[in-house]
Order: C-alpha cells, then structure tokens, then sequence
C-alpha cells in the first residue's frame, strides 16, 4: 500500500480502480481544499522546473490547470483573470523584452 495524501485530478480515483487496485479517497472541506491546491501548485512547478525538455508543454498544462482551479474556488472566471492579467500588463510590462534587472543604486 502506498500513502499519497495529495490532491489529484476527480478521474484518477476511476482509473486506479480500473487497473484493478482499490484507492481510498475523501472530500477535502474548503480549507483543506484551498490549502491543497496551494500545494498542489508548487508540486506542478517543481515538475516543471525539473522536467525534461519535451514535457515541459505537459507540465505548464498541469499547472496551469490549478491555477484554473484556484480560480474557480475564489469565483473568478477566466475573462476576470485575463483582464486582470492584461491590465498588469499594460502597467508593467510582459517579458517579452527579456530584461535581467541587475541592480539599483
């Protein structure tokens, strides 16, 4: 038996079963959730961070999705988020221009 205790996608339980295995699940209340899915995050990003090359695409995708996640707890639609992203945007900046900010004196 193996003791994961994290947070997976709501079709993984389905497929462990599937492949003949028994998985034991329980529903997070929403401050386990949001605790989890902060988690979750970092967890995506490390993969990302770690990951070959040819699975970066498949990392981004997996962390992007708790981002999408976390979104949709907090009830922010995706139009919000990415108005709210371009508006940061047009302050800012993007990284298009890839600057490495050195130093200020």
């Amino acid at each position: 038996m193996i003791v994961y205790n994290k947070l997976v996608r709501d079709k993984i339980p389905r497929i462990i079963e599937a492949s003949g295995k028994q998985a034991e699940i329980r529903f997070l209340d929403d401050a386990e959730y949001i605790k989890m899915l902060n988690t979750k995050l970092q967890e995506e990003l490390d993969e990302f961070i770690k990951a070959e090359e040819a699975e970066k695409i498949t990392e981004l995708a997996d962390l992007v999705e708790v981002v999408c996640a976390i979104l949709e707890y907090k009830g922010i639609s995706n139009e919000e988020f990415e108005r709210i992203r371009q508006e940061k945007k047009e302050k800012r900046g993007g990284f298009g221009d890839r600057i490495l900010l050195v130093k200020v004196e």
